[in-house]
């Protein structure tokens, strides 16, 4: 017999990022200002929002979609998995007070890089691990800490290395989902134990949300 809550937990974690669709579509964005941006792809937004704001020197998170050719998709056109297009955030950072390599750290340790068919329990390539570099400097970066990952781990690292193109922010009701709808947002990465995962392919490297 299956308990009540452990039920709940996998009604939750089938749906993965999904919820009701708003009819506005996103627009793309862009960093204000002279703050440098950064473009990573590591499965369900909602997770990788969570584990990036808040932390020193980052200005900003976002979650939309980039890497495809559709214009101004919305999380249907997404979820079909004909787009090209992965959930994506973008961070929008200081550069003097965290350097691009620094937040390629916090990324590799938050996500499954030998996970070829998403991330965690969310599969497709819509949920394909990527990161996106915006310049040659942060595309040598990239690739560095990528073949650094690949000798660490002792195997091929499945994470694509790409040029970035335009990030479209997702529907208002995806930011910040782990905030504004918390308890969702918990029996969902409960039951897709992507801390439980991270915990064994990192240990104490492994990255997890910052408290709210």
């Amino acid at each position: 017999m299956v308990r009540p809550l452990l039920a709940a937990l996998l009604v939750l974690a089938a749906s993965a990022c999904s919820a009701e669709s708003p009819k506005k579509p996103p627009a793309a964005s862009t960093a204000p200002g002279a703050a440098d941006t950064a473009l990573f792809a590591g499965g369900c937004f909602w997770s990788m929002e969570s584990g990036f704001e808040g932390r020193r020197g980052i200005l900003d998170v976002s979650s939309g979609y980039s890497g495809g050719k559709m214009a101004r998709p919305t999380y249907e056109d997404v979820n079909t998995e004909t787009t090209g297009h992965m959930e994506t955030i973008q961070v929008v950072f200081d550069p003097k007070a965290v350097s691009y390599e620094t937040l390629l750290d916090l990324y590799w340790h938050r996500t499954n890089p030998l996970q070829g068919d998403g991330q965690f329990c969310d599969h497709g390539a819509s949920y394909h691990p990527a990161i996106f570099w915006r310049n040659e400097r942060q595309r040598t970066a990239a690739e560095a800490s990528k073949k650094a990952i690949e000798k660490q781990l002792g195997k091929p690292v499945a994470t694509f290395v790409r040029k970035a193109g335009p990030f479209w922010r997702a529907e208002e009701y995806h930011q910040d989902f782990y905030r504004k709808s918390a308890a969702h947002y918990q029996a969902y990465s409960m039951a897709c134990g992507r801390d439980r995962t991270l915990d064994e392919i990192w240990g104490k490297q492994a990255t997890h949300a910052v408290a709210k």
